[in-house]
C-alpha cells in the first residue's frame, strides 16, 4: 500500500508539473529550458554524487530517453500551442509504450488481469485525448507522442538498469541533456534569444517563470523521477508504468485552476476510467508468477507496488 501511494503522489507531482512548464515557457525558450532545467541540477551531481554502479549504457539511455528526448519533444510540443492539459494527457501514451517495448525488449510477461486494466486505462485516455484534439493541431500531438516514447524508453532502460540507489540514478541521468540541448538551442534557438532570456531572466516579470523552472527541477524531477526509479528497480515497468497514467487527472484539473481551461464531463468520465484502469492493472491476484518470470509471488506480494521491496528479476550485464 505505501508503494501505491507513492506512486499517486508521483502522478500529482507530475500532473502539476503541466502548468508550471506552461508559466515556465512564457519566458524560457523550449530547447534552452531543457537544457537548463538538467544544468541546475547536474553541476552540483558531477561535484558531490558518487555515479551509481550501472553500465554507462544504461545511464546514457535512461538520460536520453527521459532526460533530451522527452521534455524537448514535450516543451516543443507545448510552445507549439498544446493546452497544458491536454499534454499531460498524451503523453501518457508512455504507459502502453512502455509496456510494449517492455514486453519485446525484456520479455515481461504481462497478465490477462494486467492487459485488460491497461485496455481500460487507454480507450479513457482516448476519449479525453479525441474530445480534446477537436481544438488542437496535429503537430503537437505527434510532438507530444514522441516525448511519451522517449519517457517508455527511459523507463524500461531504468528498470533494466536496476540501480542501486535510484536518487544517484535520478541525478546522473540530468548529466545527459544538457549539452546536446545547448546545442541544439544554440543552433534553432540562436544565441541572440538565448542571451535575452537569461539577462531578463532576474526581472520581477520573469518571476512566475523561474518559479515554474524551479518547480520543475525540484519537485517534477528530484523528487517524482526519485521515487519513480525506485519503484521502477523494485516491480516489473508493466506494474509501474499504468500509474503515470493517473498524471493528466491531475494535469487536467490544475490546468482548469490555472488557466481556466474547462473540464468537460466527458472528460470526468473518461478520467474515472482510467483510474479504474489503474487499479486493476496494478492488483496482481495470489499466486500470479512475476512479470518477467520467476517463483510465484507470497502473500505478501499479492499486490503489486506493496510496501515490501521486491527481488531483483535479473541482473544488470557488468
Amino acid at each position: 500500500m505505501r508503494d501505491r501511494l507513492l506512486a499517486v503522489l508521483v502522478a500529482v507531482c507530475w500532473g502539476l508539473n503541466f502548468p508550471a512548464t506552461a508559466i515556465a515557457l512564457e519566458h524560457f525558450p523550449p530547447l534552452l529550458m531543457v537544457a537548463l532545467r538538467f544544468t541546475i541540477i547536474a553541476v552540483p551531481t558531477l561535484l558531490f554524487v558518487p555515479r551509481p554502479a550501472i553500465p554507462l549504457h544504461w545511464l546514457i539511455g535512461v538520460g536520453l530517453g527521459i532526460g533530451t528526448m522527452q521534455f524537448a519533444f514535450l516543451y516543443l510540443s507545448m510552445a507549439a500551442g498544446m493546452p497544458s492539459g491536454l499534454a499531460s494527457i498524451v503523453l501518457q501514451a508512455s504507459a502502453p509504450f512502455t509496456v510494449v517495448i517492455a514486453g519485446v525488449w525484456l520479455r515481461e510477461r504481462i497478465t490477462a488481469r494486467q492487459a485488460i486494466g491497461i485496455g481500460i486505462a487507454v480507450l479513457g485516455l482516448a476519449a479525453i485525448a479525441f474530445h480534446r484534439a477537436q481544438v488542437a493541431a496535429l503537430l503537437p500531438v505527434v510532438l507530444a507522442l514522441c516525448g511519451a516514447l522517449g519517457w517508455a524508453i527511459g523507463n524500461v532502460c531504468t528498470r533494466r538498469a536496476q540501480a542501486p540507489n535510484a536518487l544517484h540514478l535520478t541525478l546522473w541521468m540530468s548529466v545527459i541533456p544538457p549539452l546536446p540541448m545547448l546545442a541544439l538551442s544554440l543552433w534553432l534557438e540562436g544565441p541572440a534569444l538565448i542571451g535575452e532570456t537569461l539577462m531578463t531572466s532576474v526581472t520581477l516579470g520573469a518571476l512566475p517563470s523561474v518559479l515554474g523552472l524551479l518547480y520543475i527541477v525540484i519537485v517534477a524531477t528530484l523528487v517524482g523521477y526519485g521515487i519513480w526509479n525506485g519503484l521502477l528497480k523494485r516491480y516489473p515497468s508493466s506494474t509501474v508504468a499504468p500509474f503515470s497514467m493517473l498524471v493528466p487527472i491531475v494535469g487536467v484539473f490544475a490546468s482548469w485552476m490555472a488557466f481556466g481551461e474547462v473540464i468537460d464531463p466527458v472528460e470526468l468520465i473518461a478520467g474515472g476510467a482510467v483510474v479504474v484502469g489503474v487499479l486493476v492493472g496494478s492488483y496482481r491476484r495470489r499466486g500470479v508468477r512475476a512479470a518477467a518470470g520467476g517463483a510465484p509471488r507470497t502473500e505478501v506480494q499479492d499486490s503489486a507496488l506493496h510496501a515490501a521491496p521486491a527481488r531483483p528479476e535479473f541482473a544488470p550485464p557488468r
